[in-house]
């Protein structure tokens, strides 16, 4: 190739390549496509659960009522249209629904009939153990799925075999049965834990394991491809031929890579552990939104469980838009393949 050709080459490539005009064009496009993708998620989460409540068995006059005299009984039509007609229930169920929905947009969710109190206050106050300890899971589930790959990834056959069968296996333990055997385990037969979790450092403990052991797994299965892939890389052999070792090769290099899944991946990973914690909360009767959502579905608290179902799928949306809007700023062609 003469040195014309590799200049017209070069002017080619550099036409090709769109201007910061252009990818910054790019970028809000791809951002404002994923934020309407976001809100449409979360329109629809709010739509399911209004309508998968609304035909929940069960009558929520009578309920109230119920609760309200301390005495299940029988209640006559009057008792429950007056009940109906004094929180909106005797109204069209599509008149319910956009009611319900122009108040959301306004930032009020009701207030709870059982605890007559709003629904935003009673949230507020059970959120912080909640995010605790999901917090707590995800950067636990992080320091065990780490050294495992270090440890495992990339060596002998026998050894990536045993390490991702290991993953495959944590990642697929539901979350109720590994929560009640750590809490025979190590709380009722040796008596390392309190029985009663609570907010402390020591009852946070299990309940965090509960949630970091299956997720570790997830990103330990995720973390262990890449790092396949990134340890055969050109550049891995560079950084040993000047001598590095391979624990350091391994830790400087090929584990930046590797992580660039995981990260991806601990974005749905939020929304998920704060559902998990409503299971894992009542198994280690730990205070949190999980104990409140329980009761408030046996009882039909419409308003409650709408707004902790509101919580968690914003939580959720929110999370992975900023995941997605991260990855089309560093590097926008990223934004249609995700």
């Amino acid at each position: 190739m003469t040195a014309a050709d590799v200049s017209t080459v070069k002017v080619v490539d550099a036409e090709q390549l769109p201007g910061p005009r252009v990818q910054g064009r790019r970028v809000v496009a791809v951002v404002a496509a994923k934020l309407g993708s976001a809100v449409f998620v979360l329109w629809g989460a709010i739509t399911l659960t209004f309508v998968v409540l609304s035909v929940l068995p069960g009558d929520r006059a009578a309920i109230v009522l119920n609760i309200q005299s301390g005495q299940t009984t029988t209640r006559s039509a009057a008792e429950i249209a007056a009940v109906d007609a004094q929180y909106g229930w005797d109204r069209p169920l599509v008149v319910q629904y956009f009611s319900y929905l122009a108040n959301v947009l306004r930032g009020d969710f009701g207030t709870s009939w059982e605890l007559r109190r709003p629904v935003t206050a009673i949230i507020g106050e059970q959120i912080g153990p909640t995010l605790t300890l999901t917090v707590s899971a995800l950067l636990l589930a992080w320091l065990i799925s780490i050294p495992w790959t270090l440890l495992t990834a990339g060596r002998s056959r026998r050894t990536k075999t045993v390490g991702s069968a290991v993953e495959t296996i944590t990642a697929g333990l539901p979350q109720y049965w590994l929560g009640v055997i750590l809490l025979l385990v190590f709380a009722v037969n040796l008596r390392l834990f309190p029985v009663i979790g609570g907010v402390g450092f020591v009852g946070t403990v299990l309940p965090a394991f509960t949630l970091a052991i299956p997720l570790a797994g997830f990103i330990g299965q995720a973390t262990r491809t890449e790092f396949d892939r990134a340890i055969r890389q050109p550049f891995v052999l560079s950084a040993r031929t000047r001598g590095m070792s391979d624990n350091g090769v391994r830790l400087r290099h090929v584990l930046r890579h590797a992580l660039i899944p995981g990260i991806t991946l601990s974005g749905w990973a939020m929304g998920a552990l704060l559902s998990g914690a409503v299971l894992v909360e009542s198994v280690f009767a730990r205070p949190g939104i999980g104990a409140v959502l329980v009761k408030s579905v046996s009882d039909k608290d419409f308003e409650l469980v709408m707004g902790i179902v509101i919580l968690i799928s914003a939580v959720y949306v929110t999370v992975n838009l900023l995941v997605d809007v991260i990855y089309t700023v560093i590097d926008p062609r990223l934004g249609g393949s995700r």
